[in-house]
């Protein structure tokens, strides 16, 4: 499991290490730099995959941009100058890698260079890389990623592996309806989820070998509580729009309140609400999602009463995964705090917010005696965050 990762001199990130759990919800203003902190996430883990260009990283969901803008540019403390590489570092119970990233201001190269790598595992140097050893090996190319790829061992890179795997997911409701294409279609579900249908119907496949997936199947219907059931069907088989465009197979629900033969709809006639239920849902139980990744904007669409259930489904779905799984989520909807299950050291909230001069700040929220009060009196964690006793609200 990644347990902390330190950012250093990018964006908005001038020094800040943030200590994570399985499920980690970030609440804060616009602005704030939560799309920061993710994205500081994905450059570590292209960095552990072996290069760092617009390609690698529009893969997985960060926004390409120019040295200028992803470096801090805040002024140094006591008159001291920024350094001139952006630091990422994570670290796990027996490993870490860490990386120093460096490219011109002025004549930016397609691709960052490599300035210094450290990858270990359970105290052993696997890889280390100096700005003096650079001349040694291609700058570009990261070390760490070559020798996993070199490595036969079946133990002893799960971090690196983790990493390589992160993206960030951005479901988009045009795209989930199929009205709009997928620009990153990543297995399984796309990162804006073009590919729901084929990942749908793969999920309920599962449900004969695997009882989490059946699980996770009745959550759906509890959550979307006016379907019958939900599948995949091909796009000949439904009424769709004339306009609509069109792939082989199409997400269907069918409702329960309408007469059979009259209640099957397509995503073009259901909630969107309903449509990211369902994304979260897959992406949640889906053999092959990343172990590693996250959600941004992770309230699109959804009734507030929806929104506390499914986060309250999300974290059981992930904190009782076979196989150990890590979500990252951002969030504007109050609601969904009433959903986390804070109780447990493995759920995590973090509020983010600017200082005075600008620079973010991420602090975890952790049950207090002063907490446990207040809930006593009948507040409710969303209205201490609206109310302004958790941080993470614009000044007034």
């Amino acid at each position: 499991m990644l347990e902390s990762l330190t950012v250093k001199t990018f964006k908005s990130l001038e020094n800040v290490t943030v200590h994570l759990g399985i499920v980690n919800v970030f609440i804060g203003p616009n602005g704030s730099g939560k799309s920061n902190f993710l994205e500081a996430l994905g450059i570590l883990a292209a960095s552990a995959n072996g290069r760092v260009d617009d390609q690698a990283l529009l893969s997985r969901g960060v926004r390409p941009g120019l040295p200028a803008l992803y470096r801090t540019a805040f002024p140094g403390r006591n008159g001291s100058r920024m350094p001139p590489h952006i630091f990422f570092g994570g670290a796990g119970k027996a490993e870490k890698y860490e990386v120093s990233l460096q490219n011109s201001l002025k004549n930016p190269a397609p691709a960052w260079r490599f300035k210094s790598e450290l990858w270990e595992v359970e105290g052993e140097k696997i890889v280390g890389r100096s700005s003096q050893q650079a001349t040694k090996s291609d700058p570009y190319r990261g070390l760490a990623a070559l020798k996993a790829a070199e490595s036969t061992s079946p133990n002893g890179h799960y971090l690196l592996e983790k990493l390589q795997n992160y993206v960030i997911y951005t479901p988009a409701t045009e795209v989930l309806r199929g009205a709009a294409p997928e620009t990153q279609p990543r297995d399984p579900l796309g990162l804006f989820g073009g590919n729901l249908p084929r990942a749908t119907m793969e999920l309920l496949r599962q449900r004969s070998r695997d009882k989490r997936s059946e699980k996770i199947y009745k959550d759906v219907l509890e959550l979307i509580d006016w379907a019958k059931s939900f599948g995949t069907t091909s796009s000949d088989r439904m009424l769709l729009y004339p306009t609509a465009a069109s792939s082989n197979q199409v997400v269907r629900f069918r409702d329960r309140f309408i007469r059979e033969k009259r209640n099957e709809l397509s995503v073009y006639d259901v909630s969107e609400g309903a449509l990211f239920a369902l994304f979260l849902a897959v992406l949640s139980g889906h053999h092959r999602s990343p172990c590693l990744c996250s959600v941004d904007n992770a309230d699109h669409g959804l009734n507030p009463g929806m929104a506390r259930a499914l986060v309250e489904k999300l974290s059981e779905w992930y904190l009782t995964a076979d196989v150990e799984r890590q979500l990252l989520l951002t969030t504007h909807n109050p609601l969904i705090l009433d959903g986390l299950p804070l109780e447990d050291d493995r759920v995590r909230l973090f509020t983010v917010s600017r200082t005075r001069s600008g620079r973010t700040s991420i602090r975890r929220i952790e049950i207090t005696d002063r907490l446990l009060k207040k809930a006593e009196q009948g507040w409710s964690l969303s209205r201490l965050w609206v109310m302004g006793h958790l941080g993470g609200m614009p000044d007034p």
